[in-house]
Protein backbone atom coordinates (compact mmCIF):
# COMPACT_ATOMS: atom_id res chain seq x y z
CA UNK A 1 0.00 0.00 0.00
CA UNK A 2 1.31 3.45 -0.95
CA UNK A 3 2.20 6.17 1.53
CA UNK A 4 0.02 9.30 1.73
CA UNK A 5 0.83 11.42 -1.30
CA UNK A 6 -0.38 14.45 -3.22
CA UNK A 7 -0.69 13.55 -6.88
CA UNK A 8 -2.94 14.38 -9.80
CA UNK A 9 -6.13 12.38 -10.23
CA UNK A 10 -7.48 11.22 -13.58
CA UNK A 11 -8.77 14.75 -14.26
CA UNK A 12 -5.40 16.30 -13.51
CA UNK A 13 -6.46 17.79 -10.16
CA UNK A 14 -3.83 17.65 -7.37
CA UNK A 15 -5.34 15.41 -4.70
CA UNK A 16 -4.23 13.94 -1.40
CA UNK A 17 -4.37 10.15 -1.47
CA UNK A 18 -4.44 8.10 1.73
CA UNK A 19 -4.47 4.31 1.44
CA UNK A 20 -4.69 4.90 -2.32
CA UNK A 21 -8.01 6.76 -2.04
CA UNK A 22 -8.71 10.50 -2.33
CA UNK A 23 -8.82 12.14 1.09
CA UNK A 24 -10.28 15.61 1.56
CA UNK A 25 -9.25 17.08 4.89
CA UNK A 26 -12.31 18.40 6.71
CA UNK A 27 -10.11 19.57 9.49
CA UNK A 28 -9.42 22.00 12.30
CA UNK A 29 -6.21 23.26 13.85
CA UNK A 30 -5.93 23.17 17.63
CA UNK A 31 -4.45 25.93 19.77
CA UNK A 32 -0.67 26.20 20.03
CA UNK A 33 -0.30 24.64 23.49
CA UNK A 34 -3.15 22.13 23.45
CA UNK A 35 -0.91 19.20 22.45
CA UNK A 36 1.72 19.75 25.14
CA UNK A 37 -0.13 17.85 27.90
CA UNK A 38 -1.49 14.30 27.44
CA UNK A 39 -4.02 14.82 30.23
CA UNK A 40 -5.41 17.93 28.53
CA UNK A 41 -5.59 16.04 25.25
CA UNK A 42 -7.56 13.21 26.80
CA UNK A 43 -9.89 15.18 29.05
CA UNK A 44 -10.45 18.41 27.12
CA UNK A 45 -9.34 18.29 23.50
CA UNK A 46 -10.66 15.06 22.03
CA UNK A 47 -14.14 15.43 23.63
CA UNK A 48 -14.36 18.96 22.18
CA UNK A 49 -13.77 17.68 18.63
CA UNK A 50 -16.39 14.94 18.68
CA UNK A 51 -19.54 15.69 16.75
CA UNK A 52 -17.92 18.12 14.31
CA UNK A 53 -17.79 15.59 11.44
CA UNK A 54 -14.05 16.18 11.05
CA UNK A 55 -11.91 13.50 9.46
CA UNK A 56 -8.58 15.05 10.46
CA UNK A 57 -6.98 17.45 12.90
CA UNK A 58 -3.91 19.69 12.67
CA UNK A 59 -1.70 19.41 15.76
CA UNK A 60 1.58 21.13 16.72
CA UNK A 61 4.74 19.39 17.82
CA UNK A 62 7.35 21.33 19.75
CA UNK A 63 11.09 21.12 19.20
CA UNK A 64 11.78 22.29 22.78
CA UNK A 65 9.91 19.24 24.13
CA UNK A 66 11.17 16.83 21.49
CA UNK A 67 14.85 17.59 22.18
CA UNK A 68 15.08 18.99 25.73
CA UNK A 69 18.75 18.04 25.85
CA UNK A 70 20.95 18.36 22.80
CA UNK A 71 20.99 15.07 20.90
CA UNK A 72 18.44 13.35 23.19
CA UNK A 73 14.97 12.97 21.69
CA UNK A 74 11.71 12.39 23.55
CA UNK A 75 8.95 11.16 21.23
CA UNK A 76 6.32 10.59 23.92
CA UNK A 77 4.08 13.47 22.78
CA UNK A 78 3.84 12.50 19.09
CA UNK A 79 3.42 8.85 20.06
CA UNK A 80 0.53 9.70 22.38
CA UNK A 81 -1.12 11.92 19.80
CA UNK A 82 -0.88 9.29 17.05
CA UNK A 83 -2.32 6.61 19.33
CA UNK A 84 -5.25 8.71 20.54
CA UNK A 85 -6.04 10.13 17.08
CA UNK A 86 -6.38 6.57 15.78
CA UNK A 87 -8.82 5.82 18.57
CA UNK A 88 -10.81 8.93 17.63
CA UNK A 89 -10.83 7.94 13.95
CA UNK A 90 -8.95 11.08 12.89
CA UNK A 91 -6.02 11.55 10.54
CA UNK A 92 -3.26 13.96 11.54
CA UNK A 93 -1.34 16.80 10.05
CA UNK A 94 1.59 17.62 12.33
CA UNK A 95 2.92 21.17 12.57
CA UNK A 96 6.66 21.25 13.17
CA UNK A 97 7.30 24.17 15.51
CA UNK A 98 11.04 24.13 14.93
CA UNK A 99 13.33 27.08 14.29
CA UNK A 100 10.54 29.48 13.38
CA UNK A 101 7.01 30.04 14.58
CA UNK A 102 5.16 33.30 13.82
CA UNK A 103 8.38 35.02 12.77
CA UNK A 104 10.19 34.19 16.02
CA UNK A 105 12.29 31.34 17.38
CA UNK A 106 10.09 30.68 20.38
CA UNK A 107 9.96 26.87 20.24
CA UNK A 108 13.66 26.15 19.83
CA UNK A 109 15.16 24.20 22.77
CA UNK A 110 16.51 26.08 25.77
CA UNK A 111 20.06 24.99 25.00
CA UNK A 112 19.82 26.71 21.63
CA UNK A 113 18.18 29.87 22.99
CA UNK A 114 21.05 30.33 25.45
CA UNK A 115 23.84 29.87 22.90
CA UNK A 116 23.46 32.98 20.79
CA UNK A 117 27.02 32.85 19.53
CA UNK A 118 26.66 29.49 17.79
CA UNK A 119 23.02 30.00 16.88
CA UNK A 120 23.07 33.66 15.96
CA UNK A 121 20.04 35.88 15.66
CA UNK A 122 18.85 38.03 12.79
CA UNK A 123 19.59 41.72 13.29
CA UNK A 124 17.90 45.00 12.38
CA UNK A 125 19.83 47.65 10.49
CA UNK A 126 20.61 49.28 13.84
CA UNK A 127 22.37 46.10 15.01
CA UNK A 128 19.55 45.22 17.41
CA UNK A 129 19.35 41.44 17.74
CA UNK A 130 15.92 39.95 17.07
CA UNK A 131 14.10 37.04 18.75
CA UNK A 132 14.56 35.10 15.50
CA UNK A 133 17.45 32.82 14.62
CA UNK A 134 18.85 33.90 11.27
CA UNK A 135 18.13 31.51 8.38
CA UNK A 136 21.74 32.10 7.37
CA UNK A 137 22.86 30.33 10.56
CA UNK A 138 23.85 26.97 9.08
CA UNK A 139 24.48 25.46 12.52
CA UNK A 140 20.89 26.13 13.62
CA UNK A 141 19.41 24.83 10.37
CA UNK A 142 21.48 21.67 10.72
CA UNK A 143 20.17 21.07 14.26
CA UNK A 144 16.59 21.57 13.06
CA UNK A 145 17.24 19.20 10.17
CA UNK A 146 18.50 16.52 12.54
CA UNK A 147 15.53 16.87 14.88
CA UNK A 148 12.91 16.89 12.11
CA UNK A 149 14.55 13.89 10.47
CA UNK A 150 14.54 12.00 13.77
CA UNK A 151 10.85 12.85 14.16
CA UNK A 152 10.03 11.58 10.67
CA UNK A 153 11.95 8.39 11.37
CA UNK A 154 9.90 7.81 14.52
CA UNK A 155 6.61 8.50 12.73
CA UNK A 156 7.62 5.92 10.09
CA UNK A 157 8.37 3.36 12.80
CA UNK A 158 5.00 3.74 14.52
CA UNK A 159 2.70 4.70 11.63
CA UNK A 160 3.88 3.46 8.25
CA UNK A 161 1.04 0.92 8.03
CA UNK A 162 -1.83 2.83 9.65
CA UNK A 163 -0.99 6.18 7.98
CA UNK A 164 -2.57 8.18 10.78
CA UNK A 165 -0.20 11.04 9.96
CA UNK A 166 -0.90 12.13 6.41
CA UNK A 167 0.74 15.57 6.02
CA UNK A 168 3.53 17.58 7.69
CA UNK A 169 3.85 21.35 8.00
CA UNK A 170 7.47 22.50 8.21
CA UNK A 171 7.88 25.55 10.52
CA UNK A 172 5.05 28.07 10.98
CA UNK A 173 4.40 31.54 9.53
CA UNK A 174 8.06 32.04 8.76
CA UNK A 175 9.78 35.39 8.18
CA UNK A 176 11.01 38.51 9.99
CA UNK A 177 8.81 41.10 11.69
CA UNK A 178 9.98 44.65 12.24
CA UNK A 179 12.62 44.67 9.50
CA UNK A 180 12.70 44.08 5.76
CA UNK A 181 15.69 41.76 6.03
CA UNK A 182 18.41 40.37 8.27
CA UNK A 183 21.27 42.85 8.64
CA UNK A 184 23.67 40.51 10.47
CA UNK A 185 27.21 40.39 9.08
CA UNK A 186 26.54 37.04 7.38
CA UNK A 187 23.37 38.39 5.80
CA UNK A 188 24.99 41.65 4.64
CA UNK A 189 27.76 39.73 2.90
CA UNK A 190 25.27 37.46 1.13
CA UNK A 191 22.96 40.33 0.19
CA UNK A 192 25.67 42.21 -1.70
CA UNK A 193 26.81 39.10 -3.56
CA UNK A 194 25.23 37.83 -6.83
CA UNK A 195 22.02 35.85 -6.42
CA UNK A 196 22.47 32.04 -6.42
CA UNK A 197 22.77 30.38 -9.82
CA UNK A 198 19.72 28.20 -9.13
CA UNK A 199 17.57 31.27 -8.54
CA UNK A 200 19.11 33.07 -11.51
CA UNK A 201 18.08 30.17 -13.73
CA UNK A 202 14.54 30.25 -12.31
CA UNK A 203 13.96 34.00 -12.82
CA UNK A 204 16.07 34.37 -15.98
CA UNK A 205 18.19 37.17 -14.57
CA UNK A 206 21.57 37.52 -12.90
CA UNK A 207 23.23 40.12 -10.73
CA UNK A 208 23.03 41.25 -7.13
CA UNK A 209 19.76 41.08 -5.20
CA UNK A 210 19.09 44.77 -5.80
CA UNK A 211 19.96 44.53 -9.48
CA UNK A 212 17.59 41.62 -10.03
CA UNK A 213 14.72 42.41 -7.66
CA UNK A 214 14.91 46.19 -7.20
CA UNK A 215 12.64 47.44 -4.43
CA UNK A 216 11.69 43.85 -3.56
CA UNK A 217 15.31 42.83 -3.05
CA UNK A 218 15.24 42.60 0.75
CA UNK A 219 12.07 40.48 0.90
CA UNK A 220 13.24 38.31 -2.00
CA UNK A 221 16.57 37.77 -0.23
CA UNK A 222 14.84 36.64 2.96
CA UNK A 223 12.40 34.44 1.00
CA UNK A 224 15.30 32.62 -0.66
CA UNK A 225 17.15 31.98 2.58
CA UNK A 226 14.10 30.96 4.61
CA UNK A 227 12.87 28.71 1.80
CA UNK A 228 16.33 27.18 1.36
CA UNK A 229 16.48 26.39 5.08
CA UNK A 230 13.02 24.82 4.93
CA UNK A 231 14.11 22.75 1.93
CA UNK A 232 17.14 21.45 3.82
CA UNK A 233 14.90 20.41 6.72
CA UNK A 234 11.97 19.04 4.72
CA UNK A 235 14.02 17.15 2.13
CA UNK A 236 15.99 15.38 4.86
CA UNK A 237 12.82 14.40 6.68
CA UNK A 238 11.19 13.15 3.50
CA UNK A 239 14.18 10.96 2.74
CA UNK A 240 13.48 9.26 6.06
CA UNK A 241 9.69 9.09 5.60
CA UNK A 242 8.20 10.53 2.45
CA UNK A 243 5.06 12.31 3.66
CA UNK A 244 3.68 15.36 1.84
CA UNK A 245 5.13 18.58 3.29
CA UNK A 246 4.01 22.20 2.97
CA UNK A 247 4.71 25.62 4.51
CA UNK A 248 2.17 28.21 5.64
CA UNK A 249 2.07 31.97 5.22
CA UNK A 250 1.15 34.91 7.41
CA UNK A 251 -0.57 36.96 4.71
CA UNK A 252 0.85 40.02 3.01
CA UNK A 253 -1.59 42.65 4.18
CA UNK A 254 -2.01 46.27 5.25
CA UNK A 255 0.17 48.31 5.62
CA UNK A 256 1.85 46.13 2.99
CA UNK A 257 5.56 46.74 3.59
CA UNK A 258 7.92 43.80 4.37
CA UNK A 259 8.34 43.57 8.11
CA UNK A 260 4.77 44.68 8.84
CA UNK A 261 4.06 41.08 7.88
CA UNK A 262 6.87 38.47 8.10
CA UNK A 263 9.35 39.41 5.42
CA UNK A 264 10.55 36.34 3.53
CA UNK A 265 7.53 34.17 4.23
CA UNK A 266 5.70 32.27 1.46
CA UNK A 267 3.26 35.08 0.62
CA UNK A 268 1.84 34.89 -2.88
CA UNK A 269 4.25 37.44 -4.31
CA UNK A 270 7.22 35.32 -3.13
CA UNK A 271 5.91 32.00 -4.51
CA UNK A 272 8.29 31.92 -7.51
CA UNK A 273 11.27 32.19 -5.17
CA UNK A 274 9.88 29.67 -2.67
CA UNK A 275 9.04 27.21 -5.43
CA UNK A 276 12.57 27.47 -6.82
CA UNK A 277 14.23 27.09 -3.42
CA UNK A 278 11.94 24.48 -1.82
CA UNK A 279 10.76 21.90 -4.37
CA UNK A 280 10.11 19.35 -1.61
CA UNK A 281 6.98 21.28 -0.58
CA UNK A 282 3.77 20.41 -2.42
CA UNK A 283 1.97 23.64 -1.42
CA UNK A 284 2.34 27.05 0.19
CA UNK A 285 -0.81 27.58 2.23
CA UNK A 286 -2.46 30.77 3.52
CA UNK A 287 -3.51 31.44 7.11
CA UNK A 288 -6.65 33.53 6.67
CA UNK A 289 -8.19 35.84 9.30
CA UNK A 290 -9.05 38.78 7.05
CA UNK A 291 -12.62 39.68 5.98
CA UNK A 292 -11.80 38.85 2.34
CA UNK A 293 -11.10 35.12 2.75
CA UNK A 294 -12.46 34.18 -0.68
CA UNK A 295 -10.09 36.59 -2.40
CA UNK A 296 -7.17 34.94 -0.61
CA UNK A 297 -8.36 31.49 -1.67
CA UNK A 298 -8.56 32.70 -5.27
CA UNK A 299 -5.04 34.11 -5.00
CA UNK A 300 -3.37 31.03 -3.49
CA UNK A 301 -5.10 28.37 -5.60
CA UNK A 302 -3.34 28.13 -8.93
CA UNK A 303 -2.04 25.45 -11.26
CA UNK A 304 1.23 25.07 -9.40
CA UNK A 305 -0.09 25.50 -5.87
CA UNK A 306 -2.91 23.24 -4.63
CA UNK A 307 -5.10 25.03 -2.07
CA UNK A 308 -4.23 23.88 1.44
CA UNK A 309 -5.75 26.05 4.19
CA UNK A 310 -4.24 25.09 7.57
CA UNK A 311 -5.75 28.08 9.39
CA UNK A 312 -8.87 30.12 8.71
CA UNK A 313 -11.31 32.08 10.84
CA UNK A 314 -13.67 30.00 12.96
CA UNK A 315 -16.81 32.14 13.02
CA UNK A 316 -19.99 31.10 11.21
CA UNK A 317 -18.69 32.24 7.82
CA UNK A 318 -16.19 29.35 7.90
CA UNK A 319 -18.94 27.00 6.72
CA UNK A 320 -19.60 29.16 3.67
CA UNK A 321 -15.91 29.25 2.82
CA UNK A 322 -15.68 25.46 3.20
CA UNK A 323 -18.33 25.00 0.49
CA UNK A 324 -16.37 27.31 -1.80
CA UNK A 325 -12.91 25.94 -1.00
CA UNK A 326 -13.84 22.39 -1.95
CA UNK A 327 -16.52 23.14 -4.56
CA UNK A 328 -14.69 25.81 -6.53
CA UNK A 329 -11.01 25.57 -5.60
CA UNK A 330 -10.48 21.78 -5.24
CA UNK A 331 -9.01 22.33 -1.77
CA UNK A 332 -6.94 19.58 -0.19
CA UNK A 333 -7.55 20.89 3.33
CA UNK A 334 -9.88 23.33 5.08
CA UNK A 335 -9.15 23.98 8.73
CA UNK A 336 -10.51 26.65 11.11
CA UNK A 337 -8.01 27.57 13.82
CA UNK A 338 -8.69 26.97 17.52
CA UNK A 339 -11.21 24.34 16.54
CA UNK A 340 -11.67 23.10 20.13
CA UNK A 341 -13.17 26.49 21.02
CA UNK A 342 -16.36 25.59 19.15
CA UNK A 343 -17.33 23.39 22.09
CA UNK A 344 -17.43 26.46 24.35
CA UNK A 345 -20.26 28.84 25.08
CA UNK A 346 -19.49 31.98 23.00
CA UNK A 347 -19.40 34.02 26.19
CA UNK A 348 -16.62 31.82 27.60
CA UNK A 349 -14.26 32.27 24.65
CA UNK A 350 -10.94 33.86 25.52
CA UNK A 351 -10.37 36.17 22.55
CA UNK A 352 -7.09 37.90 21.71
CA UNK A 353 -6.87 41.46 23.07
CA UNK A 354 -8.41 44.01 20.73
CA UNK A 355 -5.16 45.97 20.49
CA UNK A 356 -3.37 42.81 19.33
CA UNK A 357 -5.98 42.11 16.66
CA UNK A 358 -5.73 45.70 15.46
CA UNK A 359 -1.93 45.52 15.37
CA UNK A 360 -2.03 42.26 13.37
CA UNK A 361 -4.86 43.38 11.06
CA UNK A 362 -7.09 40.54 12.26
CA UNK A 363 -10.82 40.93 11.79
CA UNK A 364 -12.21 40.65 15.37
CA UNK A 365 -15.34 38.88 14.11
CA UNK A 366 -13.10 35.95 13.10
CA UNK A 367 -13.18 34.88 16.76
CA UNK A 368 -16.96 35.11 17.24
CA UNK A 369 -18.08 31.48 17.47
CA UNK A 370 -21.81 32.23 17.71
CA UNK A 371 -23.62 29.65 15.59
CA UNK A 372 -20.37 28.25 14.22
CA UNK A 373 -20.27 24.75 15.72
CA UNK A 374 -23.64 23.52 14.49
CA UNK A 375 -23.21 25.07 11.06
CA UNK A 376 -19.68 23.72 10.53
CA UNK A 377 -20.64 20.27 11.78
CA UNK A 378 -23.61 20.16 9.40
CA UNK A 379 -21.49 21.45 6.50
CA UNK A 380 -18.68 18.96 7.12
CA UNK A 381 -21.25 16.18 7.44
CA UNK A 382 -22.86 17.16 4.15
CA UNK A 383 -19.49 17.35 2.39
CA UNK A 384 -18.72 13.86 3.63
CA UNK A 385 -21.95 12.42 2.21
CA UNK A 386 -21.52 14.34 -1.06
CA UNK A 387 -18.08 12.86 -1.70
CA UNK A 388 -19.06 10.30 -4.40
CA UNK A 389 -20.90 13.03 -6.33
CA UNK A 390 -18.09 15.46 -5.68
CA UNK A 391 -15.48 13.09 -7.10
CA UNK A 392 -17.60 12.51 -10.19
CA UNK A 393 -18.37 16.16 -10.90
CA UNK A 394 -15.38 18.19 -9.68
CA UNK A 395 -13.15 19.61 -12.37
CA UNK A 396 -16.14 19.92 -14.72
CA UNK A 397 -18.73 22.63 -15.35
CA UNK A 398 -21.32 20.29 -13.85
CA UNK A 399 -20.13 21.36 -10.38
CA UNK A 400 -20.01 25.05 -9.66
CA UNK A 401 -19.71 26.92 -6.40
CA UNK A 402 -19.78 30.51 -5.23
CA UNK A 403 -19.49 32.54 -2.06
CA UNK A 404 -19.92 36.19 -1.24
CA UNK A 405 -16.52 37.84 -1.70
CA UNK A 406 -17.07 41.21 -0.03
CA UNK A 407 -19.48 43.90 1.07
CA UNK A 408 -20.13 44.99 -2.52
CA UNK A 409 -20.58 41.47 -3.87
CA UNK A 410 -24.32 40.88 -4.11
CA UNK A 411 -24.70 37.88 -6.41
CA UNK A 412 -23.03 35.30 -8.62
CA UNK A 413 -23.85 34.21 -12.17
CA UNK A 414 -23.27 30.55 -13.02
CA UNK A 415 -23.61 29.03 -16.50
CA UNK A 416 -24.79 25.46 -17.08
CA UNK A 417 -25.64 23.48 -20.21
CA UNK A 418 -29.31 24.40 -20.72
CA UNK A 419 -29.76 27.28 -18.31
CA UNK A 420 -28.02 29.84 -16.16
CA UNK A 421 -28.25 30.49 -12.45
CA UNK A 422 -28.21 33.74 -10.52
CA UNK A 423 -27.32 33.29 -6.85
CA UNK A 424 -28.37 36.28 -4.76
CA UNK A 425 -26.54 36.58 -1.45
CA UNK A 426 -28.28 37.44 1.78
CA UNK A 427 -26.90 40.29 3.92
CA UNK A 428 -23.88 39.67 6.09
CA UNK A 429 -24.83 39.47 9.74
CA UNK A 430 -22.88 38.70 12.90
CA UNK A 431 -23.04 35.04 13.89
CA UNK A 432 -24.44 34.01 10.49
CA UNK A 433 -22.84 32.32 7.47
CA UNK A 434 -22.19 34.20 4.26
CA UNK A 435 -24.15 33.52 1.11
CA UNK A 436 -22.68 30.43 -0.55
CA UNK A 437 -23.69 27.39 -2.55
CA UNK A 438 -22.54 24.30 -4.38
CA UNK A 439 -24.56 23.33 -7.45
CA UNK A 440 -24.41 19.87 -9.07
CA UNK A 441 -25.85 19.55 -12.57
CA UNK A 442 -27.07 15.93 -12.41
CA UNK A 443 -28.79 16.17 -15.82
CA UNK A 444 -29.42 19.09 -18.19
CA UNK A 445 -32.57 20.09 -16.27
CA UNK A 446 -31.94 18.46 -12.88
CA UNK A 447 -29.86 20.09 -10.14
CA UNK A 448 -28.77 19.34 -6.62
CA UNK A 449 -28.30 22.66 -4.83
CA UNK A 450 -26.52 22.99 -1.47
CA UNK A 451 -26.84 26.45 0.00
CA UNK A 452 -26.34 28.88 2.86
CA UNK A 453 -27.92 32.33 3.16
CA UNK A 454 -28.69 32.77 -0.52
CA UNK A 455 -31.50 32.69 -3.08
CA UNK A 456 -30.85 30.90 -6.41
CA UNK A 457 -32.86 31.81 -9.52
CA UNK A 458 -32.69 29.67 -12.64
CA UNK A 459 -32.91 31.49 -15.98
CA UNK A 460 -33.17 30.49 -19.63
CA UNK A 461 -30.14 31.15 -21.78
CA UNK A 462 -29.96 34.65 -23.31
CA UNK A 463 -31.66 34.83 -26.69
CA UNK A 464 -33.97 31.91 -25.86
CA UNK A 465 -37.62 32.63 -26.70
CA UNK A 466 -38.98 30.45 -23.90
CA UNK A 467 -39.75 30.65 -20.20
CA UNK A 468 -38.41 28.43 -17.41
CA UNK A 469 -40.09 27.17 -14.29
CA UNK A 470 -39.63 24.56 -11.57
CA UNK A 471 -41.19 21.22 -12.43
CA UNK A 472 -40.39 19.65 -9.07
CA UNK A 473 -38.57 20.84 -5.96
CA UNK A 474 -37.79 18.38 -3.20
CA UNK A 475 -36.04 18.79 0.11
CA UNK A 476 -33.93 15.93 1.39
CA UNK A 477 -30.42 14.83 2.12
CA UNK A 478 -27.52 13.02 0.51
CA UNK A 479 -26.20 9.77 1.98
CA UNK A 480 -23.04 8.33 0.43
CA UNK A 481 -23.75 10.19 -2.79
CA UNK A 482 -27.38 9.06 -3.07
CA UNK A 483 -30.36 11.40 -2.83
CA UNK A 484 -32.88 10.64 -0.10
CA UNK A 485 -35.97 12.74 -0.71
CA UNK A 486 -38.33 14.41 1.75
CA UNK A 487 -41.08 16.96 1.27
CA UNK A 488 -42.02 18.03 -2.24
CA UNK A 489 -42.69 21.75 -2.57
CA UNK A 490 -45.32 23.28 -4.84
CA UNK A 491 -47.67 26.24 -4.82
CA UNK A 492 -46.43 29.21 -2.83
CA UNK A 493 -43.54 27.18 -1.42
CA UNK A 494 -42.26 26.40 -4.90
CA UNK A 495 -41.46 30.07 -5.29
CA UNK A 496 -39.38 30.02 -2.11
CA UNK A 497 -36.12 28.57 -3.39
CA UNK A 498 -34.09 30.06 -0.55
CA UNK A 499 -31.40 28.89 1.86
CA UNK A 500 -30.96 30.02 5.44
CA UNK A 501 -28.43 29.76 8.26
CA UNK A 502 -27.87 25.99 8.11
CA UNK A 503 -26.70 24.08 5.02
CA UNK A 504 -29.66 22.62 3.18
CA UNK A 505 -30.02 20.38 0.14
CA UNK A 506 -32.73 20.76 -2.51
CA UNK A 507 -33.28 18.70 -5.65
CA UNK A 508 -34.67 20.91 -8.41
CA UNK A 509 -36.08 19.79 -11.76
CA UNK A 510 -36.82 22.42 -14.40
CA UNK A 511 -38.86 22.68 -17.58
CA UNK A 512 -39.25 25.33 -20.23
CA UNK A 513 -42.28 26.35 -22.27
Amino acid sequence: MSLPAVKRDEKGIPTLYVHDRPFFMRSGEIHNSSASDPVFLEEKLWPALRGLNMNSVIVPLYWELLEPEEGRYDFSIPETIVSSARREGLKLCFLWFGLWKNAESMYVPAWMKKDTETYFRAEKVSGEKMPTVSPLCAAAVEKDRQAFTALMRRIREIDSEENTVVVMQVENEIGLLGTDRDYSSAANKAFHAPIPEKLSAAVGKSGTWEEVFGEDAAESFMAWHFASAVETIAASGKREYDLPCYANAWLRQSPWFPGSYPSGGPVRQMHPIWKAAAPSLFALGPDIYVPYCADVMDEYADEGNPLFIPEIRKDAVASSYALYAFGRKNAICFSPFGIEDLALDPGQLDKPPMELMIALNIDPSAFDITGSKDCLSATYGMLKELEPLYLEHRGTRRLQSCVRHGENDYSAFLRFENCDLVVKYGPRMSGKPLGACQVYELAPDRFLVIGLNCTPEFRVKPGTDRKMDILRMEEGRVADGRWIGGRIFNGDEKMNLRFGDMPTALLVELYSY
